[in-house]
């Protein structure tokens, strides 16, 4: 099978400062006992949004924690009548909180999702009438054993804990779930361990979740940290691991390895390793890059040792309840943990960006074009077309919206800044190849034709369409959306009940697609107002109620 034959068939499968105060306002001033995700985020699974933030530096508290403040009031909308539960669902979130191995210098900070950050997204969650005792922070990764005695993510994350109410898990607290050796059957479901079957996983058939991780009254979050790592970027699809029990988590160990540390054998799939081969064979025929690198499905560095690390990672993916998949990159790093490029060293870079949606695999492909990388000479990304968890691996096929004061816009992908973090990814330091140790995984790939950014829907808006507005009624700002099916100048006008002329939302050229403007009506009176979509050829005009 060609590489493009290949594409086509799996994809048959399946600035804080800058953030406006009355957008904070408008979030909290809602009520409900309900709760759903912005309901333009909802209707578009398949985009990615990106959020530019303002941090000076990796040190700048105050930017850190307002970034993550307003998109915690942005990211959710209460209601009385639907969504789950507001008071009693569980917030299980996943941050990267592995054990640094480091001191207290602010140099560690690259390596965890930044404290600042999730301290303030869960303030800002905890306005909209969360509470700190529904939610819970977890890391099943070593938190400390012998090869890292002292954590520093908990002396950071500890102090947010106690000062949110946030229950954070300290495996070396009560029972420690990360020893090696501990009997799996010791751990109380539901409390300690949430299971998970999978029928069909290619290596798992059963996995065991740090709860209340993938609990049915839970709601997930994943936070992950834009960073390089030897398996690509540890990003929304790698970060996730952390959320499994030892020794399930154990990726880059092999399977003996993780059955001889305890791993039940009824939990694996009897033939896993007949159909990681056929699959590796599979991808490699196909022309997945680097699946050349010598050596066996044991040895996570080699192409079939990574198509057994990236077939546990689709495993656990599939066994998981979507939620949100967020990458803080407001600072990046690239090398791998604290080694890298740079006089031996990982260095931290500015990025200033929060990428997030719904599906981990293309907010991943996006995050890896914004690193430098091309997201096609992925096999992770590969591999997830293929079982289905993602349809496009092309970046430039992805809708991609700016997150603006929480109103998205949609953008051009090569209008964002990219910053370069490098790997040691499957290095081609084999078959008389010399490539550095730390590199980019940059070469041309082929994704076949494309003649447009399609939709998150599948396919590209066939007529022009002005959307109601939500919320409505509303106080004091609502979302309009409206949608092209090919580049167009666009009028967005805002009249009173009078017919008056009140406000121009947006009178110039837009590309194709979902659109959505953000009207502030702050100071308007209450009542009866109509908003208007103009295009050549084209008009509709819907009714909308302001009640202060």
């Amino acid at each position: 099978m060609k590489r493009r034959d290949f594409l086509a068939s799996a994809g048959a499968l399946g600035a804080a400062s800058a953030l406006a105060p009355q957008v904070v306002f408008a979030r909290v001033a809602q009520s409900g006992q309900y709760f759903a995700v912005h309901p333009f985020v909802a209707a578009h699974p398949g985009a990615v949004f990106i959020v530019r933030t303002a941090a000076a530096s990796i040190v700048d508290t105050a930017a850190k924690y307002a970034a993550g403040l307003a998109l915690g009031q942005q990211l959710f909308v209460l209601s009385e009548t639907g969504g789950m539960p507001l008071a009693s669902t569980k917030i299980a979130m996943k941050p990267n909180l592995t054990c640094l191995g480091g001191d207290a210098t602010n140099d560690r900070l690259g390596i965890v999702t930044d404290p600042d950050f999730v301290e303030g997204f869960i303030d800002g969650m905890k306005s909209l009438g969360f509470q700190g005792s529904q939610m819970y922070m977890r890391e099943g990764n070593h938190l400390r054993d012998a090869y890292c005695p002292t954590n520093q993510a908990l002396a950071w994350y500890n102090p947010i804990a106690a000062r949110t109410g946030v229950h954070l898990l300290d495996f070396d607290s009560g029972r420690d779930m990360t020893a090696r050796g501990v009997a799996r059957a010791n751990l109380a479901e539901g409390t300690e361990v949430i299971w998970r079957d999978l029928p069909d996983g290619v290596i798992y058939r059963r996995v065991g979740y740090v709860a209340p991780i993938n609990a049915p009254d839970a709601f997930n979050i994943n936070l992950a940290k834009f960073k390089a790592h030897g398996m690509g970027m540890t990003l929304c699809g790698k970060n996730w691991q952390g959320t499994n029990i030892n020794p399930y988590l154990h990726y880059c160990s092999s399977v003996p390895q993780q059955i001889q540390d305890g791993l039940p054998t009824a939990h694996l799939n009897p033939n896993y390793r007949t159909d990681v081969e056929a699959l590796y064979q599979r991808h490699l025929q196909a022309g997945v890059p680097r699946w050349d690198r010598p050596g066996n499905i044991d040895n996570w560095n080699s192409g079939a040792g990574m198509e057994t690390w990236c077939q546990k990672t689709l495993d656990n993916h599939a066994a998981s309840t979507t939620g949100l998949h967020i990458i803080e990159g407001i600072y990046g790093r690239d090398g791998n943990w604290m080694d890298g490029p740079h006089d031996g060293k990982a260095m931290d870079f500015m990025t200033n960006l929060i990428i997030f949606g719904l599906n981990p695999f293309k907010v991943d492909t996006v995050g890896y074009w914004l690193s430098g990388h091309e997201p096609g000479n992925v096999g992770l990304l590969h591999a997830a077309m293929d079982r289905g968890l993602t349809d496009r691996i092309n970046p430039h096929a992805i809708p991609v919206y700016l997150w603006e004061n929480g109103a998205p816009q949609l953008v051009s992908l090569d209008s964002l800044e990219r910053t370069p973090l490098v790997t040691y990814y499957l290095q081609r330091n084999y078959g008389g190849q010399t490539e550095p140790k730390w590199h980019l995984l940059n070469e041309p790939f082929d994704y076949g034709p494309i003649t447009a950014v399609a939709s998150d829907l599948g396919t590209q808006p066939q007529i022009e369409a002005l959307g109601q507005n939500y919320p409505n009624p509303f106080n004091p700002t609502t979302t309009i959306q409206f949608s092209l099916p090919r580049d167009s100048q666009v009028r967005v006008e805002i009249y009173n009940s009078a017919g008056q002329l009140t406000e121009v939302l947006v009178d110039g050229w837009r590309p194709a697609g979902v659109h959505a403007l953000q009207w502030d009506a702050r100071g308007r009176a209450s009542g009866t107002y109509f908003y208007r979509l103009l295009t050549p050829g084209f008009q509709e005009t819907r009714k909308m109620l302001l009640v202060h």
